[in-house]
């Protein structure tokens, strides 16, 4: 039989791509999520990644196991989901981030309040610092975002790159000073971009302040502005400008779940696990 821990830990270890970032999202030292894998492949009795100074790769035994683990941690939340559907029921209060505004991450929101007929789930969309506040007076249970370089206490799900965002076309030289488009106070990668260009001594101008991702991507996509972004949200249209265009180094960007004193835990855990696996498909 298998340990669904165990099982977790690997799912983990596939999904963020390294066992640093596993034990981060499990909340698990990194020889701890070394010792699991171990531990797995004992009970397997064959390897299940192959190794290098930099990546793991999957072995075809750890092909095969994948899906089945995957499967077997599904009908686990399943069964867990369908025993205590019953002892959820009031609302749920979910603040989000303006990223995390998406139909893939409602759907798995609406899929939850389906298992649990006497819940209602209601999302506030806003920057991460003013949704923090409002968690704190009591007016939201779970906030879902990123901060940059904080000590806020939350749960970490995962981090990536801050970059410099701009037009894909070809680019002789960034105008000066350097145009930003820019999310309001309190935004984190606000705050992490103008601190980093004081640092440098580059001059800037705020010449867009955008209310969403639609207009930060469009001020960036039409060279009309530069905007710092989450390296995910990086598409079509845009390019990454870096030190080779005169820019600094920006801080990654740290993406995590805090929830309120009085939240009911088995709640923000199945909030949680949405997220993750929001999260790991967005990544991939």
């Amino acid at each position: 039989m298998f340990d669904a821990l165990l099982l977790k830990t690997f799912v983990a270890v596939v999904d963020e791509g390294g066992f640093s970032r596993a034990g981060e999202r499990l909340h698990l030292t990194q020889s701890a999520v070394s010792g699991h894998l171990r531990r797995l492949e004992e009970q397997v009795g064959k390897p299940l990644l192959t190794r290098t100074t930099r990546s793991q790769q999957l072995t075809p035994d750890g092909q095969r196991l994948i899906a089945y683990a995957r499967g077997i941690l599904a009908l686990h939340r399943d069964a867990w989901a369908e025993l205590t559907r019953s002892a959820f029921e009031g609302s749920l209060r979910v603040g989000v981030s303006e990223e995390f505004a998406e139909a893939r991450l409602l759907r798995e929101l609406q899929d939850v309040a389906a298992q649990y007929p006497g819940l209602h789930i209601s999302v506030q969309v806003g920057i991460p610092g003013s949704l923090l506040s409002l968690m704190k007076q009591g007016e939201l249970d779970v906030v879902v975002g990123s901060l940059c370089e904080s000590s806020e206490p939350g749960l970490a799900l995962w981090r990536e790159p801050l970059v410099w965002a701009w037009s894909a076309q070809p680019l002789a030289a960034l105008p000066t000073p350097l145009p930003l488009a820019l999310f309001p106070e309190p935004c984190p990668y606000r705050e992490a971009a103008l601190l980093r260009l004081a640092q440098a001594g580059i001059a800037q101008r705020t010449a867009m302040q955008c209310a969403s991702y639609a207009a930060l991507h469009a001020a960036a996509s039409a060279g009309f502005a530069v905007a710092p972004m989450a390296q995910s949200q990086v598409g079509p249209g845009l390019a990454v400008l870096g030190a080779e265009h005169g820019l600094p180094a920006l801080p990654d960007a740290e993406f995590r779940l805090f929830s309120a004193p009085d939240a009911d835990p088995r709640m923000v855990e199945v909030v949680t696990q949405v997220v993750v696996r929001y999260g790991a498909a967005r990544r991939h």
